[in-house]
């Protein structure tokens, strides 16, 4: 191993080719994620909510059960995770062969369309295989082949699955959130990334910033302007980069926000009313931050 990390020191164009293909290959599987972990997640709050009402308002229960109202959100197999079953066509549900799963070249091979019933895939699926390569071979890059690089490439796989159910779902789930919290601490507990205590005042002021923001909101206007999940996911931010890159990240995500809002506005013809998942827009602003957040904060000191 100690042989293998020399060379890939050594030859930084090999190390970051490598990257980039192993990233795209788990960005096959980040969109499996995308589009199949809200799937769960749904079926098993309607689980839940099942049981409570079964378990606590019975008549309830069985007046939705004798009307069937109480129907499967979903027409999917009942079996349903993010192994099984094997990936198909959304359209005609035909099994994809192994080949034409291949990341980016299997849609280039199949020029964007399912070999069997030749309707269109989307361009998203090799468009989040090649964000996850380029990102991770940007890491490689810079990192080396060292911790660093490996657990930053695990929070941009995260970071990618995150903003893709974002938009589709305007849902950060817990299950992606939460652990990579924990694993940042972790990490900065070895102060890979910054000391351990800027890591946990970062945690900390991380969620209650934005959670301080948003109830401010609610009082002045009645509405709700974000969710709970954009505050675990700067409080992400904060326990990986510590607190001193949060004001980066929220003016960051606060600008991207602004332009591409007011350009949907512009340009898309969208109402002001349509909820805009905020994110994306974090997750960018974060990614930035953890690669050149120091050297733009040292660039606007100087520029004081």
């Amino acid at each position: 191993m100690s042989d293998f990390l020399t060379i890939m020191s050594q030859h930084p164009w090999l190390f970051t080719s490598l990257a980039f293909v192993f990233a795209a290959v788990i960005g096959s599987f980040i969109n499996v994620v995308i589009y199949r972990l809200p799937v769960m997640l749904k079926r098993e709050w309607q689980q839940e909510c099942e049981s409570y009402l079964e378990e606590y308002q019975p008549a309830a229960f069985k007046l939705l059960t004798d009307k069937q109202l109480l129907q499967p959100i979903d027409k999917l197999p009942a079996r349903f995770n993010l192994i099984v079953p094997g990936s198909a066509c959304p359209k005609c549900h035909s099994a994809i062969k192994p080949w034409h799963n291949l990341p980016i070249i299997g849609w280039l091979l199949l020029r964007g369309k399912c070999a069997a019933c030749q309707q269109p895939i989307s361009g998203r699926y090799p468009l989040f295989e090649l964000l996850a390569a380029l990102l991770v071979a940007t890491l490689a890059w810079n990192f080396g082949p060292t911790w660093q690089f490996a657990l930053s490439a695990l929070l941009t796989f995260a970071l990618i699955a995150l903003a893709g159910i974002d938009i589709d779902e305007m849902l950060l789930p817990d299950q992606l959130t939460l652990p990579f919290l924990w694993l940042g601490l972790a990490a900065n507990g070895f102060g890979l990334f910054v000391p351990l205590t800027d890591a946990l005042i970062g945690a900390i002021a991380g969620y209650l910033s934005l959670w301080s923001v948003f109830w401010l909101f609610k009082l002045l206007t009645g509405k709700e302007g974000m969710g709970y999940g954009d505050f675990k996911l700067l409080a992400l931010f904060g326990a990986w980069l510590g607190w001193q890159m949060l004001p980066l990240i929220i003016l960051l995500s606060s600008l991207l926000g602004a332009v591409i809002g007011l350009s949907l506005l512009l340009f898309k013809g969208m109402q002001r009313n349509n909820p805009i998942p905020f994110g994306p827009y974090i997750v960018i602003a974060g990614w930035v931050a953890l690669l050149w957040g120091q050297s733009i904060v040292s660039w606007y000191l100087r520029s004081l």
